[in-house]
């Protein structure tokens, strides 16, 4: 990154995990485009961040992530800025208990925590290329070790439906995708891409997929994401994932290399987007 603030898009920052990374990533100078799927909520995060940083806020994005076409207009309407991104951080995520597609016919946890991410990536690519380091942030969980990812039945119409199942499965779907788009990048690219596990924290996704309370607060829920997103130790760190702002290891089954390369191809398919070539 220069000198400059850095421009960050934050998804799903309307409340929970996503709002205080949105606004910690304020609080520490960046210039922070909220994401989310109401003007009234994101508006609210807004009001919070110039509050606090006394500081206008960037326009937010508005998008529901289960629609593909609402992903593209995202990512259109900030392509139209005409601004290198420095940092996207892939947070957004649901947890549903119950089976439901979008229109689309994809199972919506699955659509919303894996395709919509990949798909605004690719997307914004460009943007983070023109970077002087663009980083990419994929928000996964340990749930991810619990994943089975089958590239035969990824709309769940072979095998009953188990919400914590889906929700684990897309947790491990952002770890492979972290690991395929790092080696495609390759090691000379100037954006890097990391995952990562915030924590346990008291968020509706807990609360509501879980039924839990979490021992891990909305600062510390952040700060991994915020870690990766500004600090100039991990400039050159891609393909890895982190835990409490350090290095851990994912579950093996999330690394695999012919999988990850199997469901990056496949998952490419199923948006429409090109697929990075094979890094040399």
């Amino acid at each position: 990154m220069s000198g400059a603030a850095p421009l960050i898009i934050v998804t799903g920052a309307t409340d929970g995990i996503g709002q205080e990374t949105a606004l910690e990533l304020a609080r520490r100078g960046a210039r922070v485009i909220v994401h989310g799927r109401s003007e009234g909520k994101t508006e609210a995060v807004r009001a919070a961040i110039a509050r606090e940083t006394g500081r206008p806020a960037e326009p937010a994005l508005i998008a529901d992530l289960a629609s593909l076409s609402q992903v593209r207009a995202m990512a259109a309407a900030f392509i139209a800025r005409g601004e290198p991104l420095d940092v996207l951080v892939n947070n957004a995520g649901i947890f549903s208990k119950t089976l439901s597609r979008t229109d689309g016919g994809v199972e919506s946890t699955f659509a919303v925590n894996h395709l919509a991410p990949f798909l605004l990536t690719h997307l914004l690519l460009d943007a983070l290329r023109e970077a002087d380091s663009g980083r990419i942030v994929n928000v996964s969980s340990v749930a991810h070790t619990r994943g089975a990812i089958t590239l035969a039945d990824l709309d769940t119409s072979k095998a009953p439906f188990s919400g914590y199942g889906a929700y684990a499965s897309s947790k491990q779907a952002n770890v492979l995708f972290t690991v395929e788009l790092s080696r495609r990048l390759g090691a000379e690219s100037r954006v890097t891409v990391n995952a990562l596990h915030p924590g346990v924290v008291s968020t509706k996704v807990l609360l509501e997929g879980f039924g839990m309370q979490g021992n891990d607060s909305l600062a510390d829920g952040a700060r991994t994401s915020v870690f990766l997103a500004l600090d100039p130790s991990v400039k050159n760190v891609r393909g890895q994932y982190f835990v409490r702002a350090k290095p851990a290891p994912a579950s093996p089954a999330a690394t695999a290399p012919d999988l990850a390369r199997a469901f990056y191809l496949r998952s490419a398919e199923l948006v429409g987007a090109q697929p990075l070539p094979e890094s040399r």
